[in-house]
């Protein structure tokens, strides 16, 4: 009878500590994959201003949102956001951690991505060409333009996967070359321009697999890139947009579009 009782106790040990393992397990995977029945948004340079607009108001409509900024153990207001917000480290102008995003996210479908990581020039314009740094000129050109081109190329796969297909490049009135009246602003503006002709270029090629893939405009936004004096708040500014990216259609893509919904000339 004691042998009974003392397998009888071992027994129970093995279903409590295999209990414990498979709840651990699913607790793990609870908290490493984001719910199926959501969409999700990736978006770049996420940890202010506008892009930790978009991460806001996507987690309050129920979107999974995988955030990234360079320095996520500053990204205090992202990681506020709590749960169904994902933070990642992300330098756009590094292929190696655009690799590290790709492996982490393996073969996570993504419905939405925002290419929202930039640097500006200033406020004044910046310097006349003969005073125009081109070593600075190139790192914007680095962050703004092949930036999102190297994060497109390596989320393509997870993109693929998903439902909505859409890949939205965040541009300026700047990079218009129809509206460039004045000049100045060296490095931002061919920077812009340049991602306007890649949205299109992609649009093009991505439009048998059902992709809409277009440029669009925030406004003049009161961030630490616009300033102050900006005439949008970034709430204003991303609500806006997201009613802009809720509506597209295929035959939307490749398409430059303002924060109002109005057509840019290129």
């Amino acid at each position: 009878m004691l042998n009974a009782l003392c397998r009888t106790r071992r027994l129970a040990r093995f279903v409590l500590i295999g209990a414990l393992a498979m709840g651990l397990t699913l607790l793990s995977r609870t908290h490493a994959q984001p719910a199926p029945d959501k969409q999700t948004v990736l978006i770049t340079g996420a940890n202010r201003g506008i892009g930790f607009e978009f991460a806001k108001e996507y987690h309050a409509a129920g979107w999974n949102v995988i955030a990234t900024a360079r320095k996520p153990a500053e990204a205090v207001d992202l990681k506020a956001l709590g749960e169904g917000v994902r933070t990642v480290q992300l330098d756009v102008t590094s292929a190696e951690s655009v690799a590290a995003l790709k492996d982490t996210l393996h073969d996570q479908p993504i419905d939405l991505l925002i290419n929202n990581a930039g640097v500006g020039v200033g406020l004044t314009g910046g310097p006349l060409l003969e005073e125009l740094k081109i070593d600075e000129f190139e790192q914007v050109m680095r962050v703004n333009l092949v930036g999102p081109m190297r994060v497109t190329q390596a989320l393509l796969p997870s993109l693929r996967l998903g439902k909505c297909k859409k890949i939205v490049n965040i541009s300026s009135g700047l990079g218009s070359i129809g509206w460039n009246g004045q000049g100045g602003f060296y490095g931002y503006r061919e920077s812009k321009a340049g991602l306007d002709m890649f949205s299109r270029t992609l649009a093009a090629e991505l439009k048998p697999e059902g992709f809409v893939c277009i440029a669009l405009i925030p406004g003049w936004v009161k961030t630490e890139m616009g300033g102050p004096n900006a005439q949008l708040t970034p709430e204003e500014s991303v609500t806006a947009m997201r009613k802009v990216i809720d509506g597209l259609k295929v035959g939307d893509s490749g398409k430059f579009w303002s924060y109002d919904g109005t057509s840019v000339p290129w």
